[in-house]
């Protein structure tokens, strides 16, 4: 079952589950349905927020509390996780406001930011300010520039309106998925040196 249909069937719990999950194409999505009235937009953007925060904030717990466990030093052996150490220790918050809008460091940062010494308590509260960030943006994406295609698309099939949410929302994680490869390109062209995982303080 694709993410649009578990949207259009399950609404806001499925924006939470999508956005912690799946990424952005889940949160557009819901703001492309609220955009049709069929989801409200500030729940839409509610359940994008605290989808992307919670999830997070367990990948995170989860790098603290299990970061001399097999399953963790193999995720840490990855050079992406290197990278996510680095990018953190030059430019700690900044590094923690933008991971999630970063190619291919998403899920994996949140990991390698629990192994280091960033308190937990700051991780909370800059993962809480780029999480409201981030589900407002999508959301707004899909709101206001979703309109434009769906009248396209309505022009074809204009008696199926989840069927063009759903166009909508492929084509959406098509383009996503270009920049995406079209950053990871780019990075991989230039090369940084890698560090290892830190140790977290005693606190």
């Amino acid at each position: 079952m694709s993410i649009e249909t578990l949207i259009a069937q399950y609404g806001l719990a499925a924006i939470f589950l999508g956005a912690g999950i799946e990424g952005e194409t889940a949160v557009v999505t819901g703001g492309v349905l609220a955009h049709q009235q069929l989801l409200p937009l500030w729940g839409s953007a509610a359940a994008a927020v605290a989808g992307s925060f919670v999830a997070d904030q367990l990948f995170f717990l989860a790098g603290r509390r299990y970061r001399d466990t097999a399953r963790v030093r193999r995720i840490a052996a990855k050079p992406a996780f290197a990278k996510a150490l680095d990018a953190l220790e030059r430019h700690p918050t900044v590094f923690i406001l933008g991971f999630r809008f970063l190619y291919g460091l998403r899920t994996i940062s949140p990991i390698a930011i629990g192994t280091s010494h960033v308190p937990a308590r700051t991780f909370m509260i800059l993962n809480a300010v780029s999480a409201a960030a981030w589900g407002v943006i999508f959301t707004g994406i899909g709101y206001l520039f979703g309109d434009t295609l769906l009248d396209a698309v309505h022009s074809i099939m204009p008696k199926h309106k989840l069927a063009g949410v759903a166009i909508l929302a492929i084509v959406v994680a098509v383009v996503m998925a270009a920049i995406r490869y079209w950053r990871g390109r780019s990075g991989h062209a230039n090369p940084k040196p890698l560090s290892s995982p830190q140790k977290p303080s005693s606190s």
